[in-house]
């Protein structure tokens, strides 16, 4: 039963006309003329009124379930949550406007319901803006795909490895692997560092910064000393808060780094061959909630109210394409050296526990890069052999390769760059932490870098979106590809072989200890 069918039955049951219906409710005989023919929907406003006045739930109204009641809670001994306190992340009415969006991006057929979302967003938080994205969330679970959609986007390993494209290219024997893997561990943390100190700015306000601190083009950690008091009262990003290269003790806890050390421990405790149910116990066993971010939060929050992989990943998730799998997969990379295929296996296991679709492509596209960055420095090689490990009908694939045709075909770095931020809004924050926008940023910045150490990750950061996800990423790549040799002194002296995590009795580490035990779990101990 749709909407409208819900609205006439209600109308004829009520032995009311279209035009007495209408004057209940301040609209016109046409508009519920309209509705009872499904040529359109009413605003959210009027489905409530729709569901005060005649005592059905929204749910019976929208989905048209005339069994569900919603028993209006009386009295004074009501234990409620106060929703003013729940973090948005864990309050999925709180980002239903990124909820449509991403299903939108999925080919959903919903986008009747769009005035619905639009109105839903301005309700105060609260209990009944929580029944309305219940109701939401389940027309977004149950929507069908649009006939046409161009894309197939599975979820499941055995269906994306059907979609995969094979790539062939040069594999070099696998020498000074201890360097590469030190390189990769190193470049990433030290990468890392330079986007952790503007994670969060626009580029609106980081160009001018840069120029100003004659920064830009950027070829530097940007530095404590180079702020004022004028600086710091220009610019509305909160510079004196951040931590800076020439102040730092080392690497500042990040979740970037953070799931690095965090997965070597779970390879260490669970071997090779985890499940999807290993990692969820140890995201509960070894980091607090606050550690984790949009679509961990929810899978962290889901885990504890009993939602097992790859539940977990879908329920009330809006977040299921951004970025957080991606900066999760370098240590599968690390530990398959010239064996992409596990590496992305390996990466799914972990990705499925919160992302889907694209979500879930981008862990195994940066995990398969990094393996074949061990056996060759050519970063087109780098690029399509992760490529190869991803469905070729994705969103994804055919983003990264629109980067990878245009760097052939003579485009300029500038004009890429302003390409991508064409196509993704930076001040949306779907659009700023989405995947393939930030995953488009990675292949660019190892093209247009030509695998200069230096070059690539102050690109990766100058054009703004994650930038110390996009640096940590680049940082590790070209560490794997050209080994510790190849990274200056300059990047590596201010982190002083120091990590520090938040992970549960593991604080700080020597990276370079953590370098013996990836060699170890390479060859099998």
């Amino acid at each position: 039963m749709t909407i409208g069918n819900a609205i006439n039955k209600l109308r004829s049951d009520a032995n009311l006309s279209q035009e007495q219906f209408a004057s209940l409710f301040g609209v016109s005989q046409q508009s519920v003329q309209k509705w009872e023919n499904g040529d359109s929907v009413p605003e959210l406003g009027k489905i409530i009124k729709i569901s005060k006045h005649f005592g059905v739930s929204l749910d019976a109204l929208i989905l048209g379930n005339d069994n569900r009641i919603v028993e209006e809670m009386k009295g004074t001994n009501q234990i409620k949550p106060q929703y003013a306190n729940i973090h948005d992340w864990e309050f999925y009415s709180s980002n239903l406007m990124t909820e449509y969006q991403q299903s939108i991006e999925e080919g959903l057929d919903i986008e009747t319901y769009k005035d619905v979302f639009l109105a839903a967003v301005r309700l105060p938080k609260d209990e009944h803006k929580k029944k309305i994205g219940d109701t939401l969330f389940e027309i977004v679970i149950n929507a069908k795909q649009k006939e046409g959609y161009p894309y197939i986007e599975p979820s499941d390993l055995e269906s994306i490895k059907d979609l995969r494209k094979p790539y062939s290219y040069k594999k070099n024997a696998i020498t000074n692997l201890e360097s590469k893997i030190h390189g990769a561990w190193l470049g990433r943390v030290c990468g890392c560092m330079i986007g952790k100190t503007v994670e969060g700015i626009r580029t609106n306000e980081l160009i001018p910064f840069l120029k100003e601190t004659g920064n830009y083009p950027m070829h530097r950690y940007i530095l404590r000393s180079d702020l004022n008091d004028e600086i710091l009262n220009k610019y509305k990003f909160p510079f004196a808060s951040r931590c800076y290269a020439d102040t730092a003790d080392g690497m500042p806890v990040d979740d970037d780094t953070n799931y690095t050390v965090l997965y070597q421990e779970i390879i260490e405790k669970y071997g090779r061959d985890f499940t999807p149910f290993d990692v969820s116990r140890a995201w509960l066993s070894y980091q607090p909630k606050d550690a984790y971010c949009t679509a961990e939060r929810v899978a962290f929050c889901n885990f504890v109210k009993g939602y097992e992989p790859p539940e977990s990943a879908i329920y009330k998730n809006p977040y299921r394409e951004w970025i957080g799998a991606q900066i999760r997969a370098d240590y599968f990379g690390y530990t398959n050296p010239g064996n992409p295929a596990l590496a992305a296996e390996m990466a799914w296991r972990d990705a499925s526990i919160s992302h889907t679709k694209n979500g879930i492509y981008g862990e195994m596209f940066v995990a398969a890069m990094l393996a074949v960055a061990a056996e060759t420095n050519n970063i087109k090689d780098i690029i399509l052999g992760g490529l190869a490990e991803i469905p070729n009908t994705s969103r994804l694939y055919k983003e990264i390769l629109s980067v990878v045709d245009g760097f052939e075909n003579g485009v300029s770095h500038s004009d890429c760059f302003k390409t991508i931020h064409k196509k993704y809004d930076e001040h949306s924050a779907h659009d700023w932490c989405h995947t393939i926008s930030n995953a488009m940023i990675v292949a660019a910045s190892l093209l247009y870098g030509r695998g200069d150490y230096g070059k690539s990750i102050c690109m990766s950061v100058e054009v703004g979106f994650d930038t110390d996800c996009n640096g940590a990423t680049v940082g590790s790549i070209l560490g794997m590809a050209n080994g510790i040799e190849s990274i200056p002194e300059y990047w590596t002296k201010p982190i002083n072989d120091t990590l520090h995590t938040s992970i549960f009795g593991i604080n700080t580490v020597k990276i370079s200890d953590r370098v013996k035990l990836t060699m170890e779990h390479i060859n099998g101990k």
